[in-house]
């Protein structure tokens, strides 16, 4: 049989009763959302006609390509063009040992393309639509055979959703199918991501304050990923809001804003996003069994996917210390947030207050957070152990997530890796001793404490005792007797051994209330322990019988609302940026005369409180007893530290605020910061006149800086000290 026989029995046995129509021609151009074809000039292509025959071959400057002479039918255009130039962040993405990444030359030339509309809506008008024959909205995604690690598809308008399905080949193969004798227009969309804007060097900033708040909460999501558990055999999705999956693997990979954090959310808080080429975002790993061997299903409960490599939840598992963290990273920063306290067992872990050796260092740590912090650190070093390549590290976490990540910081500063890092803290518990916090103090870290907020008098200095002696009540009630007696007792006293002792540089945020109808707010540094422990110091001032009653107490940590981050932290951190944002624009001070000459007045008075309180006790004579020797030094140490306090205070009142100081690293980007900002400043929320966000009026009317339950601080008072022993 001849060769011509043997093709016509081919076609034959094909169904193709009659020889295929050659002679057609098909010409198509990509642009982008401007209607320019430039950024898509010389890119290689192959079109594959309805027999199979493939058309190779580079669009002109253009973005223009032609196949002539093709056979009938549509032909499948694709961009598979392997990146092949020598940018570091793409080879590295292609060529790492973990998850290496199938990047186009199609897809770096839509990374380098913007949006057209600002919150990144598919537009309805394009320039080159004029002279198309069809128009098409694609993605990179539809164009190339492995798009696991591409952004899900949005919306589009040509052609709508509903109608023909004209963007895959033929047999649901890649590439887009192009009708002949037409000319078709194909308008990609640029390949961009929102990721949060945070500073990578040590230096304090406002920005990073309110932006890990927000990455914090999200710790108090699911992931968020379906379906979640192995072995998975379908694609994986994260359409569940909020969620960390959904955060990052879906809604800033399509440049969606969110501004929901936490479930139930009724308030929106948004970052300041960045907008950035899609492969610096803050990356979630493909999910491709065809590519990845661990993402094969036949692993069973050994197979990898998204969940399993970025969220730790041990909750339920065998040795579980019910503990939630997540991690992510870019070329630039990896970041780690750990959750706080929410069920039973993270209260139990609270209460578990023995000291034990801290094993990679020295000192004694809450035995209770050391568990957690442990579960995480095997968890981070996996990760770290993929993706790390010299990134910094930013570590976040609030109350118990607060002590678990220090602890955690410390373990990775210790490391021979050589991690740069750096730790933001909210509400966060004491979790060590004095041993342990003189040897971690080149560990950096931002230690917030939001008003009233008792939880950072946990445990108490005296505390070495485990949770398992307690009757679950009782150590729900234990873990946090300091809300009761931390500042005379706890706080400032030492009974015997080494203390626990909190690390890192405090920040403090302190509402000012000059009368019902007005307020301000500052950020500062205090060092005495009458204002950072405001709130424990009243409630202790009410018994007269040592550990205040238990109900009680538990129903005032049920209540203690300056704890929580979406009703007091997120607010307290929002506001400290619009304050600070407001300062630096305007060349004014952190705080005003005003704000100063009251704060001033208030801790002037409660330093003669204290002295008269100590000359009290010298006029009795001897000491009667170990615990009024310790009063007497608790005394005299607290005065000097109120000394240290108004110094501080007088500072603020002078020093200026730098663009460094508000937004640390991005001041160095001057156009980027300036774009961000405007996206952040057209959400009507941060716009909006929130006196705490503002710095007072000049006029001077009043004179109350009230605490939590009524209290003037300042305002004299019975300092009866011995009741509280």
């Amino acid at each position: 049989m001849t060769s011509f026989q043997k093709e016509l029995e081919s076609r034959l046995n094909s169904r193709h009763l009659t020889c295929p129509v050659g002679g057609r021609w098909t010409s198509f151009q990509l642009v982008d959302e401007f209607g320019s074809g430039e950024p898509y000039a010389g890119l290689a292509y192959v079109a594959t006609d309805s027999e199979g025959q493939k058309y190779p071959g580079n669009l002109d400057a253009m973005g223009i390509g032609k196949v002539t002479n093709h056979y009938a039918g549509p032909i499948a255009l694709v961009f598979e063009q392997p990146y092949q130039e020598q940018e570091k962040r793409y080879i590295e993405l292609q060529r790492r040992a973990h998850y290496p990444l199938k990047i186009t030359e199609l897809q770096v030339r839509a990374e380098q393309t913007h949006y057209l509309n600002p919150n990144a809506a598919r537009t309805r008008d394009n320039t080159a639509q004029v002279c198309a024959d069809d128009f098409f909205q694609v993605e990179v995604r539809h164009l190339v055979r492995h798009s696991a690690h591409l952004p899900p598809e949005v919306y589009r308008h040509y052609p709508h959703p509903a109608g023909p399905a004209r963007l895959m080949g033929e047999h649901g193969k890649p590439g887009v199918a192009l009708m002949p004798r037409k000319h078709t227009v194909l308008e990609i969309r640029p390949l961009r991501a929102l990721r949060p804007m945070l500073s990578t060097v040590p230096e304090f900033c406002a920005l990073n304050l309110y932006q890990l708040a927000l990455m914090s909460t999200l710790t108090y999501c699911p992931f968020g990923q379906e379906p979640d558990k192995a072995p998975i055999t379908t694609p994986v999705s994260f359409t569940r809001q909020p969620s960390v999956g959904n955060w990052f693997a879906d809604a800033l990979a399509m440049s969606e804003e969110l501004g929901e954090f936490y479930p139930g959310q009724t308030k929106s808080y948004y970052p300041l996003y960045e907008d950035v080429p899609y492969s610096r975002r803050l990356e979630i790993v493909p999910f491709d069994p065809a590519l990845y061997a661990v993402n094969d299903p036949e692993l069973g409960i050994h197979q990898e996917h998204p969940a399993k490599v970025h969220f730790l939840d041990d909750t339920g598992e065998e040795a579980s210390t019910d503990t939630q963290a997540y991690i992510t990273h870019n070329d630039e920063l990896i970041l780690i947030a750990v959750r706080g306290t929410q069920q039973l067992a993270d209260f139990l872990r609270d209460a578990d207050a023995r000291q034990v050796p801290f094993e990679e260092g020295v000192g004694q740590v809450h035995r209770g957070f050391y568990g957690a912090a442990k579960k995480t650190a095997a968890f981070v070093t996996n990760y770290l152990d993929r993706f790390y390549a010299g990134q910094k590290l930013l570590i976040c976490g609030h109350s118990l997530g607060g002590a678990v990540a220090l602890l955690l910081a410390e373990m990775l500063r210790r490391r021979p890796e050589g991690y740069t890092l750096q730790l933001y803290t909210y509400g966060a518990p004491r979790a060590a001793d004095a041993t342990f916090i003189k040897n971690a103090e080149a560990l950096v870290h931002y230690r917030m404490v939001n008003h009233n907020d008792p939880i950072p008098s946990v445990p108490g200095s005296w505390m070495n005792t485990k949770g398992g002696v307690y009757g679950t009540g009782l150590a729900l009630a234990f873990a946090n007797v300091p809300v009761g007696l931390s500042v005379f007792v706890a706080g400032i006293t030492r009974w015997t051994g080494e203390p626990y002792e909190h690390h890192g540089t405090l920040r403090h945020f302190l509402p000012v209330e000059f009368d019902r109808k007005e307020r301000s707010s500052i950020l500062w540094m205090p060092r005495c322990d009458t204002i950072t422990q405001h709130a424990a110091c009243e409630v202790a001032l009410k018994h007269k019988h040592g550990l205040p009653d238990r109900p009680a107490l538990l129903a005032q940590l049920v209540q203690t609302g300056n704890h929580f981050m979406v009703p007091s932290y997120i607010p307290a951190c929002w506001a400290t940026l619009r304050r600070w944002q407001e300062a630096q624009i305007s060349g004014s001070t952190l705080v005003t005369e005003r704000e100063y000459d009251w704060i001033d007045k208030a801790l002037a008075r409660i330093t003669q409180q204290l002295r008269d309180e100590e000359r009290r006790l010298a006029g009795r004579g001897a000491p009667n007893g170990r615990s009024e020797n310790a009063i007497n030094i608790a005394l005299i140490r607290e005065v000097d530290k109120l000394h240290s306090t108004r110094a501080r205070l007088a500072t603020l009142r002078t020093a200026s605020v730098s663009e460094k100081d508000v937004y640390g690293s991005l001041s160095e980007q001057p156009e980027q910061l300036a774009k961000s900002l405007a996206r952040w400043q057209a959400h009507p929320e941060n716009r909006v006149a929130e006196p705490l966000a503002m710095a007072p009026s000049k006029d001077d009317d009043s004179e109350l800086i009230r605490g939590a339950h009524g209290y003037a601080i300042g305002k004299p008072f019975t300092l009866d000290l011995d009741s509280i022993i």
